[in-house]
């Protein structure tokens, strides 16, 4: 019976792959995690500066900042973005999501493209992610695809960003 079921599963898979044939969005998925992946890291400064507050309820204290930042290493540049936070009455529990834009060269490769973080804080243990916004590369940064992740060792803030750099639709 299991041997059945297995066959059976096998079998819808191949019909799907043969139905959505080779000019489908499922193939050029797979042929664009073909791509090579790259690796920059380096190290940054980062300024927050807060801008107003917003109306707080009982239990969550909310905050909005400005984001500035001075790249250093495989990634050289500056970005600029905006971040809201949202801290909680338990102690090391927030969340906080941001969007800022980077201007700068990519090993050698000049443009801009934005970071989405998305981030939070569960009783101090933390879970971040940093995406490149699909489509948000200019330059030779056109087709620029990623995700970065942040450590702060010692007060310093290091980056490590792992891309593709495809050819602009």
């Amino acid at each position: 019976m299991m041997k059945n079921r297995f066959r059976a599963t096998a079998g819808a898979i191949a019909g799907l792959c043969l139905f959505l044939g080779p000019g489908s969005a499922a193939h050029a998925q797979v042929q664009k995690e073909a791509a090579v992946a790259n690796h920059a890291s380096g190290t940054f400064e980062v300024k927050l500066t807060p801008q107003g507050t917003a109306d707080n309820a009982e239990g969550s204290t909310l905050a909005r900042m400005s984001i500035d930042k001075q790249f250093h290493g495989d990634l050289e540049g500056t970005s600029k973005g905006e971040m809201l936070s949202a801290g909680t009455s338990v102690k090391g529990s927030a969340g906080y999501v941001a969007i800022e834009r980077v201007s700068g060269t990519l090993k050698g490769k000049s443009g801009t493209f934005v970071l989405q973080h998305n981030g939070i804080m569960t009783r101090g243990e933390p879970q971040l992610t940093i995406t490149v916004v699909p489509d948000s590369g200019t330059g030779q940064l056109a087709g620029l695809a990623g995700t970065m992740t942040i450590k702060i060792e010692n007060g310093k803030h290091f980056y490590e960003l792992e891309y593709t750099l495809a050819p602009a639709p």
